[in-house]
């Protein structure tokens, strides 16, 4: 059974999670029509700006800053 030290699993995790902020940046575009999915509602939204981990969407007339794992494609 192969073993890792606590430093080698933080490090994979930073890997991990920078992965996925990469992907969700090339998924989504300033400007793009999104929902903004929660546990018992979708709103539709425009994102404004983005960030290296959350975009600011509009939405219903405020501005909000979404985590990417919130997000679909409209």
């Amino acid at each position: 059974m192969m073993t890792m030290t606590q430093t080698e699993l933080s490090q994979i995790m930073n890997i991990a999670q920078q992965i996925k902020a990469i992907s969700a940046q090339a998924t989504f575009n300033v400007g793009d029509s999104v929902w903004v999915v929660q546990k018992t509602k979708r709103t539709q939204g425009v994102i404004e700006k983005m960030n290296p981990k959350k975009a600011v969407v509009s939405m219903r007339g405020s501005r909000y800053t979404v985590p990417f794992s919130m997000l679909e494609a409209a």
